[in-house]
Order: structure tokens, then sequence, then C-alpha cells
């Protein structure tokens, strides 16, 4: 199961069940897909979970695909059983093995990811700072428990597209297109203020009229 829809060779609409996580919370399954580069490097009935933080993978699948995962206490292997050669290595970091993306023979294989790196989840810790203030802080040891390592620069997060998204300014129009008043509004709503008004209000609601520039 997975967050992302980015990797999806196929994805189908599905709006039933619900996963269960450790939290108590429960995240519903949107969507059900192959995920992968290519039919015949890929995975199938992968389900797409909202507020699902990582990428979980199937074990089982992946043996049955003609693998063989071996697990050890610091790593784990996991090998073509056909051509013999290493599919995917993962160093355990605490309870989490992560994987080491450096030791993949094959580019088409990188749907085998099963948990991102530390370097997403220290960026949604520390307010979706940026890669090179992380680092910063590493090597003044600034942060209690934070990984002393390098975090390589990561791909965007869906928070920061979303915030950083702006809209393009509207053309300045040389003639007007309005003949009296209230034939074009425009309208905007405050947020609600910390300090309320004498008469208890905390929404500001603020309209402008475009002919007559009254508000």
């Amino acid at each position: 199961m997975t967050r992302s829809t980015n990797d999806f060779i196929s994805l189908k609409a599905l709006q039933e069940g619900s996963v269960s996580f450790g939290n108590g919370k429960k995240g519903y399954i949107m969507g059900v897909g192959r995920i992968g580069k290519s039919l015949s490097h890929s995975i199938e009935n992968m389900y797409y979970v909202n507020e699902l933080k990582y990428s979980l993978l199937s074990v089982s699948q992946i043996c049955d695909k003609g693998n063989k995962v071996e697990f050890v206490s610091k790593v784990y292997t996991i090998t073509n059983l056909v051509t013999g050669e290493v599919v995917l290595v993962a160093k355990r970091y605490k309870n989490i093995y992560v994987t080491d993306f450096e030791s993949l023979q094959n580019g088409d294989i990188i749907c085998l990811t099963a948990v991102d790196d530390d370097a997403e989840l220290w960026h949604r810790r520390l307010g979706h700072i940026s890669f090179t203030l992380l680092n910063k802080l590493v090597r003044k040891d600034l942060v209690r428990s934070l990984p002393k390592s390098s975090f390589k620069d990561h791909k965007m997060c869906d928070a920061c597209v979303k915030g950083k998204q702006v809209r393009s300014s509207f053309k300045p129009k040389k003639e007007v297109s309005i003949s009296r008043p209230f034939d074009l509004l425009h309208m905007d709503l405050c947020e609600p203020m910390r300090v309320a008004s004498r008469g208890g209000k905390k929404y500001i609601f603020v309209i402008v009229d475009d002919y007559s520039r009254f508000t």
C-alpha cells in the first residue's frame, strides 16, 4: 500500500475498506492498481491509501515474483532465484529496514522501495525546512536524536508543492466592463482572529463594489 499515485501504471478507484494504524487512526482505501516501471517489473494489487506516511511492501509478493528474501539482524537482501543477482539491499535502522538505493542493479526495479529514508521524515518533523538547513543542524548537533549523517536532496513533498503554488496575476483591462453598481463584487473572508472584537466577532468579511469602489 502507498500514499503516492506517481508510480502507478494503472489505478482503479476503490472506495471500500480501511487500514488501522498504530495510533488508533484509520486510512481509507481509495484505489487499487499496479505499481512499477513496466509490466515485467511491477507489483499488482497495490492499494492507494490516504493519510499513509510510508509505502509498505508485501514480502510475499516479492517471493511470488521469483525472489528470495533474507532478513538478518542488520540487513536484508532480495535475490533473484533465476539469475542469482541481488535485486535490493536494505539496512536496518532501529526497527525499520531502510532501502539502500545505491545497491540496485537494475533501474527498472525501483518499484521495490519499501520505506522512504529519514530525510522526508525529519523534513516534516522540523516544519518542512530545506535540506541545506537540515544538514546544518546535523553538523552543529542542534537537534537531539537527529541521525548523524548528511541528507541528500529529496524530492519535493506534496505539502511544499501546494504551499508554494502561486496564481498568475490578472492582466490589466483597458476598458471598464461594468456599467452600474453591484455588477461585480470582490469579496474576502479573513480567518478567525486571536483577539475578538468588542461584539465578540472573530471573522471579517470584506465586500468591495468594483464600480463605485464602495467597501
